[in-house]
C-alpha cells in the first residue's frame, strides 16, 4: 500500500481561497485504486489561514495577498505541517494542485495578481521535494505509477 499526500481541493474539498474545490474526476478515480492511500491536505489550512481567503502569490521568495499583506510565515507553516502529514504516513509521493503558492510545481501565477505565470514552486511543493519526497501536478497523473514503484 502507497500513501500519497493530494491536495484536498482536487479530491473536491471546498478549501481554496474563494471556498471553493477544484475537484479533479482522474484525481478522485486514484481513491478507487486498492494500492493506494490517499492524505488530503490544504496547507494554507494548515498554515492557519481562513478559508476564503483573499487570493496570494509568490513573488521573490515571499507570498502577499492581493491587498499586499505578507502571509509567507502562514504559507511555510503550512508547508511544514503537509510535510509532517507525509512523514507520518510514510508518503513518498505528492500530487499537488498545479499553479498554486502553496502547491504549484514547475509554474506559479508570478506575484503581480494579471493571471501572467511564471517558472517556479509553491512553498509546499518546494518544501516537499527538498525533502525527498516526489511532486506532481494534476495534469501529471501518468507519472504516478513511475513515482510510486
Amino acid at each position: 500500500m502507497t500513501c500519497v499526500l493530494v491536495s484536498a481541493c482536487l479530491l473536491g474539498t471546498a478549501c481554496r481561497y474563494d471556498g471553493k474545490e477544484k475537484g479533479n474526476p482522474q484525481v478522485r478515480k486514484l481513491l478507487e485504486r486498492e494500492d493506494l492511500v490517499l492524505i488530503p491536505v490544504c496547507p494554507e489550512q494548515l498554515g492557519g489561514l481562513p478559508t476564503p481567503r483573499l487570493p496570494s502569490e509568490r513573488k521573490e521568495g515571499r507570498v502577499e495577498n492581493s491587498q499586499g499583506t505578507d502571509v509567507t510565515a502562514e504559507y511555510r507553516r503550512g508547508a511544514k505541517e503537509a510535510l509532517k502529514l507525509a512523514r507520518m504516513y510514510g508518503c513518498r509521493l505528492a500530487v499537488l494542485k498545479e499553479r498554486s503558492p502553496s502547491c504549484g510545481k514547475g509554474q506559479i501565477y508570478d506575484g503581480t495578481f494579471s493571471g501572467r505565470l511564471t517558472a517556479g514552486d509553491g512553498v509546499t511543493a518546494e518544501l516537499l521535494e527538498k525533502e525527498g519526497i516526489a511532486v506532481i501536478g494534476e495534469s501529471e497523473l501518468e507519472k504516478l505509477d513511475r513515482s510510486i514503484s
